[in-house]
């Protein structure tokens, strides 16, 4: 084949660090269009991006070019540095990340459970919606290492 054909879609979380509440409604919308940015620099664009007060979903195609690795790093460095200039001083994301493949045929729940965060968040913590996805895509893990 002479050409390189993908599409990898991902849903991507991961949160502030110790779960602080620094991503507030008033600069949110603004955070989530620049992280969009740097996706898109990336070669790995947005579907769409939301969350709450202290974590971010992130549904995008990962480029064929760039690990997960390096798109995350690379849009959590960017996003940082971008809401220390806002003001928020202190801000820091939490190290780790989930990573969950999604398929096309799934796309549209997905994109509506990220829009739907804040609805997800009157009834559910951020910790328990991260285990829950875990248990859902069958990823083991240790719940002592799952926090910082």
């Amino acid at each position: 084949m002479p050409q390189s054909l993908v599409k990898n879609l991902i849903h991507l979380v991961y949160s502030t660090k110790h779960r602080r509440p620094w991503i507030h409604e008033n600069i949110r919308d603004r955070l989530f269009a620049y992280q969009a940015g740097i996706f898109l620099h990336w070669e790995s664009p947005a579907i769409v991006i939301g969350g709450a007060d202290d974590h971010v979903h992130a549904l995008f195609a990962l480029s064929k070019n760039h690990p997960l690795k390096k798109i995350v790093e690379e849009v959590k460095k960017g996003s940082s540095k971008w809401m220390k200039g806002e003001g928020v001083t202190d801000f820091y994301w939490q190290n780790g990340y989930a990573g969950f493949s999604v398929s096309e045929s799934n796309v549209a729940d997905v994109k509506k459970y990220i829009e739907n965060q804040a609805e997800h968040h009157r009834r559910m913590t951020f910790q328990d919606e991260l285990k829950l996805l875990l248990q859902r895509h069958r990823i083991e893990f240790d719940e002592r290492y799952l926090w910082d």
